[in-house]
């Protein structure tokens, strides 16, 4: 996951973030964007590289265990492990909230956990990098709609000429089933974007986030204990699925919240929004996934209109 970088339309699990200030990687790393930026923009930089690189190659290693647990025992591993994880280590405190913060981080968790859900199905269909090129449109429509300018329009245009140079050799070949449950995620990201943005500005530090993979792996644990049952207790198949949290959740929250200590919030987004990229590297080293020439080229229109959004919104 999914889920999930996108262009002025991240988000954050911080009191302190904003919706104008926010960003994102493909799982749905939560980070805290500066506006100003440190020193060590370099080592920044391979920071928010190696995050990306970690959040895709975890996706790749989460299609290998999909032969043990299924698509959705995977999900729910993975869902599950990363809220003991950040539960242990958030502890947010229940009390001192209105029934208005628990409707928004219960919405935010269930987005969050619909999100992964998706994804998950269309990388045990399609291949990784294909996945995350559709899933993108959702967060980067999303920031074409709350830009309102001219030459937004002009990048949605880009991906969409990307989306079509993708399935040129016909969306038969990508599995028609695996490109809607991509698209389905990516809408839910857009979802997700904005009631994380809201969770962040009613709970403190990573409250938020934790509450809401909490109700994620609620809702994802059942899917997966009935869809794989007794196979997800096997240890090897445990501790791939707390490996998988860890690449996919853990370490680039990590090497995100440092990056942003040294880079502005421009440069960070830019940088992730590579993550299509990066997941056809995951894909074709970790998953032996080819793709053609004409796919290549079009997940590199997505990556540039992500950019050219991204930028176009900032001014």
């Amino acid at each position: 996951m999914t889920s999930p970088a996108h262009p002025s339309a991240g988000h954050d699990s911080s009191p302190q973030a904003s919706s104008t200030d926010l960003s994102a990687g493909v799982t749905g790393a939560p980070v805290l964007l500066r506006h100003g930026a440190g020193r060590g923009t370099l080592a920044g930089v391979g920071l928010v590289l190696a995050g990306t690189v970690s959040v895709q190659f975890g996706s790749a290693f989460a299609a290998l265990l999909f032969p043990r647990a299924g698509a959705l025992g995977t999900v729910a591993l993975r869902v599950t492990c990363a809220a003991v994880l950040l539960l242990a280590v958030t502890r947010p405190r229940p009390r001192g909230y209105a029934r208005a913060d628990w409707s928004v981080v219960g919405g935010f968790g269930l987005a969050l956990g619909g999100m992964n859900i998706l994804f998950y199905q269309a990388i045990d269909r399609i291949p990784l990098g294909a996945a995350v090129t559709l899933e993108v449109l959702g967060p980067l429509l999303l920031s074409v709609a709350t830009s309102r300018r001219a030459a937004s329009f002009l990048w949605a245009s880009l991906a969409l000429a990307g989306v079509y140079l993708l399935g040129s050799g016909g969306f038969d070949q990508l599995n028609a089933a695996g490109v809607a449950f991509a698209l389905s995620a990516g809408a839910m990201w857009a979802v997700y974007i904005v009631l994380n943005a809201r969770a962040g500005a009613r709970f403190p530090r990573l409250d938020g986030l934790a509450i809401a993979m909490a109700v994620a792996a609620l809702v994802s644990l059942p899917l997966g204990i009935g869809a794989s049952g007794a196979a997800l207790l096997e240890p090897g198949t445990l501790a791939l699925g707390l490996v998988i949290a860890v690449l996919s959740s853990g370490l680039p929250y990590t090497l995100e919240l440092l990056a942003l200590r040294r880079l502005p919030a421009a440069t960070f987004a830019v940088l992730t929004s590579l993550a299509p990229a990066v997941a056809a590297m995951a894909g074709y080293l970790i998953l032996d996934q080819g793709l053609s020439l004409p796919q290549c080229a079009a997940i590199a229109l997505v990556v540039a209109a992500s950019v050219g959004a991204l930028r176009t919104g900032r001014r």
